[in-house]
This record gives C-alpha cells, sequence and structure tokens, in this order.
C-alpha cells in the first residue's frame, strides 16, 4: 500500500462529493507495465477532479491477484473501510479500474459508501462535458450500455443512501430503475440518432471537400496541449484547460499556411489509457472525423513520464478505428518549454534525424511556425504537379487555380501564363471540367 498526499482546491465548497481514490496494482501488472504506479494514481485523481470531486485521500493497492468477489482482497477492503470512517463523510470511492457488477455492490456493502470504476467515472466526465446534442447523445448511449448490467437488484441496497451525482446518476434515481426492455428501447432510439448524425456528418464532410480544403485532425492524449496548440494555430479560443478531457465536442477552424493554401484544422476528444469499450463504440461518428482527415497530427506531451505509454495507447486507439493502409500520424511534441536543457536538446536531435516529427510548445508558440511549414510540405506531396496553359485573358481560371490550388511556379509570355500547380485529382478533375477550354 502506498497513501498518497491530496492536496485540497482552495474552492472546496464547489466541489460536489467528497471522494477516496484507490489504484489497484498487480504485482504482475507492475513488473510489466509502462507506466509506474504514482502515474496510474496522479491519473486517476485528476480523473475524479475533472468533475470537481475533492479527493480527501488516495492510495496505490497492491494485490497479487484478482478476487472474484470483491476484486481487492476482502482483508484490504475491510482497512480501507477502516480509513474511510477515520475521513469521516466519504461519498464516493474510486476504485482505478474496471469492476463487475458483483464486485461493486460487495465493496458498498463493506464501505457503506457508493463505489464507481475507472469506466463509471469517464463516462461521468463525458456526461458532464458533452455540450453539443451529438455529444450527450453519443455520452448517453455509452452510459446506458455500462448500466445495463447494472440495473435493479445490484442497487437495492443502496436506496436509503444519497442520490447519485452528475449524468450516470445514483441509488434511487429513475433511471437505475428502470428495466432492460426499457433500457434497450432507449438504446435503439440512440443509435438512430446517431446514424442520422453519421449522415449529417458524412453531408458535411462532403461540403468541406467540394470547398476543397484538405483535413488535418489533432489527436492525442487528453492534456496532451490539442486544444492549446489549436489555439496558437488558429487564434481561436476554444477551451483549453489543464484538465483532462476539457475537449469532447469536435471544433474546425480554417489555417492559413505559409504558402496561402487554407486547411481545415480539427481538434477532437483526446484518447486515454483503458479507454472504456462502450465510449469508443458510441463516439464512433465522431471518431470518423479522425479516419477522414488528410493529415493527422499526434500532439504528445513530451515532458511529461508516461509520454511513451500515452504514445501506445493513442495508436492502439486509431488502429481500431482506421484502415490497415492508413498513413501513420506526424508527431507533435509538444510541451517542450517544460523540459530540462539536456532533455530537450536530445529532443531537437531526435526530431533532426525524423522526417514525420516536429518539436514545438502550444503554449508559448516556439516552433509552430516550423509545424506550418511542414504541413505545406506535406500537402504538396498529396497534390499532384500540373503543367499547365493558361490564356491570360482568362482571369477566372487563373483565381480558381489561386484560390484551389498550389501554384509552385509561374512566368507569362505575351499570351499565355505558364502555370505549375499542386492539386489533388479531385481538384483537377473539377478544373478540367469547368475550364476544358482553358488548357493548352
Amino acid at each position: 500500500m502506498s497513501n498518497k498526499p491530496i492536496n485540497i482546491s482552495s474552492n472546496a465548497s464547489s466541489l460536489i462529493a467528497r471522494s477516496y481514490v484507490v489504484h489497484p496494482q498487480l504485482t504482475r501488472q507492475s513488473k510489466s507495465s509502462a507506466r509506474s504506479a504514482d502515474s496510474c494514481l496522479d491519473e486517476a485523481i485528476g480523473l475524479a477532479a475533472a468533475i470537481q470531486l475533492e479527493v480527501v485521500g488516495a492510495e496505490i493497492l497492491t494485490i497479487g491477484r484478482i478476487d472474484a468477489a470483491r476484486y481487492i482482497g476482502k482483508g484490504q477492503a475491510e482497512r480501507i473501510g477502516t480509513e474511510l470512517q477515520a475521513f469521516g463523510d466519504v461519498d464516493l470511492v474510486v476504485l482505478d479500474t474496471s469492476l463487475t457488477p458483483v464486485q461493486q455492490r460487495n465493496l458498498e456493502q463493506i464501505w457503506h459508501t457508493k463505489v464507481i470504476d475507472r469506466t463509471g467515472l469517464i463516462l461521468e466526465i463525458f456526461g458532464a462535458r458533452a455540450r453539443s446534442r451529438e455529444g450527450r447523445t453519443q455520452v448517453e448511449l455509452a452510459a446506458l450500455s455500462y448500466q445495463r448490467s447494472r440495473l435493479v437488484r445490484s442497487w437495492t441496497h443502496l436506496e436509503r443512501q444519497r442520490g447519485g451525482f452528475g449524468f450516470l446518476g445514483g441509488p434511487g434515481e429513475s433511471q437505475l430503475e428502470i428495466d432492460r426492455r426499457l433500457i434497450d428501447g432507449r438504446m435503439s432510439k440512440l443509435k438512430r440518432a446517431l446514424q442520422k448524425i453519421r449522415k449529417t456528418r458524412k453531408t458535411h464532410r462532403k461540403a468541406r471537400k467540394r470547398i476543397p480544403y484538405e483535413i488535418v485532425a489533432l489527436v492525442g492524449y487528453t492534456n496532451s496541449g490539442k486544444s492549446t496548440l489549436f489555439n496558437t494555430l488558429t487564434d481561436s479560443e476554444v477551451t483549453a484547460q489543464n484538465l483532462l478531457f476539457a475537449t469532447l465536442d469536435p471544433t474546425h477552424r480554417a489555417l492559413k499556411l505559409p504558402s496561402g493554401r487554407q486547411v481545415v484544422l480539427s481538434d477532437t476528444v483526446g484518447f486515454i489509457s483503458e479507454l472504456p469499450t462502450e465510449l469508443v463504440a458510441a463516439f464512433r461518428a465522431t471518431l470518423e472525423e479522425v479516419t477522414e482527415a488528410d493529415i493527422l497530427l499526434h500532439v504528445r506531451d513530451i515532458a511529461h513520464p508516461d509520454t511513451e505509454a500515452q504514445r501506445q495507447d493513442v495508436l492502439q486507439v486509431l488502429d481500431s478505428i482506421q484502415e490497415s493502409d492508413a498513413d501513420p500520424p506526424l508527431e507533435v511534441l509538444n510541451k517542450i518549454d517544460l523540459l530540462s536543457s539536456d532533455h530537450r536538446e536530445a529532443i531537437q536531435n531526435n526530431v533532426r534525424r525524423n522526417d514525420r516529427c516536429v518539436a514545438l510548445s502550444a503554449r508559448n508558440g516556439e516552433g509552430c511556425d516550423t509545424l506550418k511549414l511542414f504541413l505545406d510540405e506535406l500537402l504538396a506531396d498529396i497534390r499532384a504537379r500540373h503543367e499547365l496553359k493558361i490564356e491570360l485573358g482568362n482571369g477566372a481560371a487563373l483565381a480558381w487555380l489561386y484560390q484551389n490550388g498550389q501554384v509552385l511556379e509561374r512566368f507569362d509570355d505575351q499570351e499565355f501564363a505558364h502555370i505549375s500547380v499542386a492539386l489533388d485529382s479531385r481538384d483537377y478533375q473539377r478544373f478540367t471540367q469547368r475550364f476544358s477550354e482553358a488548357i493548352n
């Protein structure tokens, strides 16, 4: 066991429940995991803080094996129960793992308080943060899928305890008392609504392709600095906080690159280790934005001690939603301003040897111009180069090429503009159909 001191916010009066966080670490897991137990506990505390839980205590609990009845050993559960009494009124215990309904119920009986596992906690955060109709629909579907196995019999022993907080609610609330048939009916309705959303998104994507601007999507582990980078690049004011899952609903803005080309920059939801399967399934409509992007920027918090493990978690999610032949994302090593001089120099040396990697600080803007230039180069590679000879009097055709392509070279004689322009195949087809008479 390892106890962790907790710094309680001075704004504790605004917090909605007193909680105790436990990260159970399997002995064999501690030897093979890329993450330290302390880092996992810090993340669990951060998840609790994301929905304004007042964390009064936290600990790492080493266990030799998973107990089918309680996940942790009976003696460990009783010892934690004694500690909870010492803390006074603890409303909630967060167990940073996935629990079965039976394990959850048994721990609640021992501790006489509500217990929530990692999946439930992440669902709480998403429920509290989702703002758009689409986001709330996706979260509700994920929550109902999670709740389906945790219906009446699992919760009746808590009927006399306080109501729940946040989106999932708590014992005594009608949503947890409805039967499986009603939940299935609601889930079917939500799935139909999401199907409509997917069709709408597909229409929007087609409209964007007709504009046409390439899509550059920011992906990465939660709290890696995606929204800060988004704001810095586009001069926007999207919510960017030092908080897990500060962004849930995707946001799009135009970004002008040094060549004059415009792209659409998309800020997406952050990933996390052990992302609940219910969320991956429900958020597929949002994640399709990632699969449709022309370029993926994988934003990494390079100053985080578990940056490599976070990288693997993100790539694992991307592998599950992308085609097998998809190009790997461009890596953006963020927060270099937080590195020591030696570590920073080592990162910069690695970047110089890697043609798909950029180091920067989204907070102070260092390296952001390099990223824009790099995007220009990548997009130039995506587009084919066409040599065109356009009559100087055909201003409409010339203007179209400047607006929709990247003019690489141009020289004019007395009659014609000789233009070397980068266009993707779709735009070249559009140009030839619209200005067939202009091509010589």
